[in-house]
């Protein structure tokens, strides 16, 4: 009877021993704004209430399991919701999990992820300027990723969206503040033939710097099932922040070009955030001049940020689009944004 009672209390020990080496987080973040918004070339105004004016609202889980010897394997399962009227994905037809699905392990030599994870062209350019990944109000994001559907005819700089799927991801460990990243998209095509992406993303901070950068070269579509491009299309961009406590300037710039098109697009970002009162003033600009039709976009965003707490802020922007020989948008929201 006192062996037994032994054994289960020593099989109840490592029960607990192995649920305390293993973690998963349910996160998120709910953002949702009012506000009249008109882009460059539209007709009129939209007066509306919208999802993700600073942040695209997410939520889903993560989590580790130590694994012993410094290796830890890593999960991500994470979906974008739009808070507005509880419709998933950040439109119509993105899939349930398109913000991550994902497995990792990750130890003293960095880490590799294996699915649906960042490419390249994210993270550097969220850094790289004061208003974040704003979909909405970030000029340097809305150049780069979001085309306009109001006859202008302006495409995203950046052909195969902010996530890659069925991709092999290896980070660097910290190397005195720099950590770089190799990305490959496999193409997974009836025909395949070679097509995927491949790209290099870094980061760096050191002290009040913070240097980023990326190259890709894509030839398949994201998110959702890949398709091919049709051609070879290649972005890079650098930019870089220097903290001088009462204000942060940004700068920002890069080429975008595809095989067998004529010119390339140009985009040059300017951008400051400097603390007030209990948030932060921030503006930006980004210029992106299509050289083969010598035409250019010009936005410029102002706006405040206040921090309720470390969780919840309140912000209003304001922001005027530009387009070459297009009716020029302007638009004014405020909104809220709530992380758990």
């Amino acid at each position: 009877m006192r062996k037994s009672w032994i054994a289960a209390a020593v099989t109840a020990a490592c029960a607990i021993g192995a649920q305390a080496q293993s973690t998963v987080q349910l996160a998120g973040t709910a953002d949702m704004y009012v506000g009249s918004l008109r882009m460059a070339g539209d007709t009129s105004s939209r007066n509306i209430m919208g999802s993700g004016g600073l942040t695209t609202s997410w939520f889903g889980f993560s989590g580790s399991e130590d694994l012993g010897g410094g290796l830890k394997a890593n999960f991500a399962i994470t979906s974008f919701i739009q808070v507005n009227n509880g419709e998933q994905g950040r439109f119509v037809g993105d899939p349930l999990f398109s913000r991550d699905a994902n497995l990792g392990i990750s130890g003293n030599f960095g880490s590799v992820i294996l699915g649906r994870w960042l490419a390249p062209n994210f993270l550097p350019s969220v850094i790289g300027n004061p208003l974040g990944d704003s979909f909405v109000f970030a000029p340097l994001i809305l150049h780069m990723n979001v085309p306009l559907f109001n006859g202008t005819g302006w495409q995203a700089t950046t052909p195969a969206d902010t996530g890659w799927s069925n991709q092999i991801a290896y980070t660097t460990p910290d190397l005195g503040g720099l950590k770089a990243t190799l990305h490959y998209q496999l193409g997974n095509l009836p025909s395949d033939s070679g097509k995927h992406n491949i790209g290099v993303s870094f980061l760096y901070f050191g002290g009040p710097l913070t240097l980023t950068g990326f190259y890709e070269r894509d030839q398949v579509s994201n998110p959702g099932t890949s398709v091919y491009l049709g051609t070879t299309r290649t972005d890079w961009m650098l930019t870089g922040s220097y903290d001088l406590k009462f204000v942060k300037p940004y700068l920002g710039y890069g080429q975008a070009k595809a095989d067998g098109a004529p010119g390339r697009a140009q985009t040059l970002h300017l951008g400051a955030s400097a603390p007030l009162g209990g948030g932060s003033l921030l503006a930006s600009w980004a210029r992106t001049k299509v050289t083969a039709f010598d035409i250019s976009r010009n936005t410029l965003t102002v706006g405040y940020d206040y921090n309720l707490s470390k969780r919840t802020d309140l912000y209003g922007m304001y922001m005027n689009d530009r387009i070459t020989n297009q009716k020029t948008g302007n638009s004014l929201a405020v909104g809220m944004r709530h992380r758990f």
